[in-house]
């Protein structure tokens, strides 16, 4: 006869063992949520990179993050603005659809985005950010992290305007940050987004990383200058990355790097960004990485800024909501599946709005131009004198010779995505917008928005 004592001791071994058949095959735990960190750089060109064929080392350290996961060598923000990209970034949706179609016009209320997402899955989120543009009372960014730091500390043009803060001052706040999660939920995941202002105009001369660069003399150009600044910004990204590193598992972190958008430096007549849907302003630097998950690789297939959520939960295995228009690059990522090459369109709009006088019609009124991109095609048509253009990639990457009289009638495609994104702007057009302070008028005309 067994003893009771024998056979609670054989009971409780079986259901030890049988426990341990439920449990994941790599051990007794299940594997532990990744943390998301998202780092963007304001006005940052991809081609001024050298993972992208720059010649000067202006990116070691980026350059080192992108070759550890996936590389996007045909990447377009969808808006050459900061907010209303920024915006698509973290809602997944259009700025005809969430509604800051133009720098000082906020997003509607309520809408999802991937930090909220997270946040509903156990993530805690926040938001690091040093672009006048996206203030809460300007932006509406805050509703959709836990903590939300604005980092405007110092003078940055030139003392005279106390407008933004240094790469330095992001990355000490997101440190800071960063150590306090650490330090009371180590084991709990978290997304961060990390925005850098610089490269932004006007571009400061970085004189510590000239000589890296190979650029010397008394006066350098506004190209130079520009170039100095990216190489300020990936010092910083490293320093960031390194306590990262330091701290987390690089299995247990996901990270995506983007740029809002790109930056003309004379092309076209035109220095700035915002105004046109020309590749130097319009096409952008992006990648992400988790090693263990996604395979080192380039993906030279078509893809977007709000790519990044529909992607980061396909990788979380979290359904995206009907919202998300983005491509989910998921199961390319993982594998050897090639993302197909998609057509989309893509806006430029008025760089802001301010004053009650704009309040009425300030988004339909905003539209500059609208563009599609097919492959190595890309058409645009010019909405304020009804000019169109059409252009080879391929056969003219510098886009200087249109295909199409300026006068010819837009494509039928193209003409869809003209009344979508107008018929979207007028019905906003319904929303009040806000009036701006003083000061905020200011940084924003400082920041070359208004005229």
């Amino acid at each position: 006869m067994v003893e009771w004592g024998s056979r609670k001791a054989v009971f409780g071994y079986v259901l030890l063992i049988f426990a341990g058949l439920c449990l994941p095959a790599s051990g007794f735990a299940a594997k532990p949520k990744p943390s998301v960190v998202v780092i963007t750089v304001d006005t940052l060109r991809a081609d001024r990179l050298s993972s992208y064929g720059y010649h000067r080392s202006t990116s070691p350290n980026i350059d080192t993050l992108l070759a550890r996961g996936a590389r996007f060598t045909r990447a377009w923000t969808v808006e050459p603005l900061t907010n209303p990209a920024l915006a698509s970034m973290i809602t997944g949706m259009q700025p005809h659809q969430h509604g800051a179609s133009r720098n000082g016009l906020r997003m509607r209320e309520g809408i999802d985005s991937l930090p909220k997402i997270l946040a509903r899955n156990g993530w805690r989120t926040a938001a690091v950010v040093s672009n006048w543009t996206l203030k809460n009372n300007v932006s509406r960014m805050a509703e959709h992290f836990d903590d939300y730091l604005e980092v405007f500390t110092k003078r940055r043009y030139f003392g005279l305007i106390n407008s933004e803060a240094d790469g330095a001052d992001v990355t000490d706040e997101a440190i800071r940050w960063l150590e306090q999660q650490h330090q009371t939920n180590p084991d709990h995941p978290f997304l961060i987004w990390v925005h850098y202002i610089e490269p932004h105009a006007p571009y400061q001369y970085q004189r510590d990383f000239a000589d890296r660069l190979g650029i010397t003399g008394r006066d350098p150009s506004r190209s130079d200058k520009y170039d100095t600044e990216i190489a300020a910004v990936d010092h910083e990204v490293g320093r960031l990355l390194e306590w990262l590193e330091h701290h987390l598992n690089g299995d247990d972190m996901i990270t995506f790097f983007a740029a809002d958008h790109g930056e003309s430096l004379g092309e076209h007549d035109f220095w700035g960004h915002g105004r046109n849907l020309m590749e130097p302003s319009l096409r952008i630097p992006m990648g992400i990485t988790w090693p263990g998950t996604i395979e080192q690789k380039v993906v030279d297939a078509q893809s977007r800024i709000l790519d990044l959520g529909p992607t980061v939960l396909g990788l979380l295995s979290i359904d995206a909501p009907s919202s998300f228009v983005g491509m989910d690059w998921s199961e390319t990522l993982r594998g050897p599946a090639r993302g197909e090459d998609g057509a989309y369109c893509y806006q430029a709009h008025r760089g802001a709005v301010h004053g009650t006088h704009e309040s009425d019609r300030a988004r339909s009124k905003g539209l500059l131009a609208v563009g599609r991109i097919d492959g190595n095609s890309k058409e645009i048509f010019d909405v304020t004198n009804n000019t169109r253009r059409l252009f080879d990639f391929e056969k003219d990457p510098g886009e200087l010779d249109s295909l199409v009289d300026p006068g010819s009638a837009p494509s039928a495609e193209l003409v869809q995505c003209i009344g979508e994104i107008s018929e979207a702007l007028g019905s906003l057009d319904r929303l009040k917008t806000q009036k701006m302070d003083d000061e905020t008028v200011e940084q924003l005309r400082a920041l070359g928005y208004l005229e």
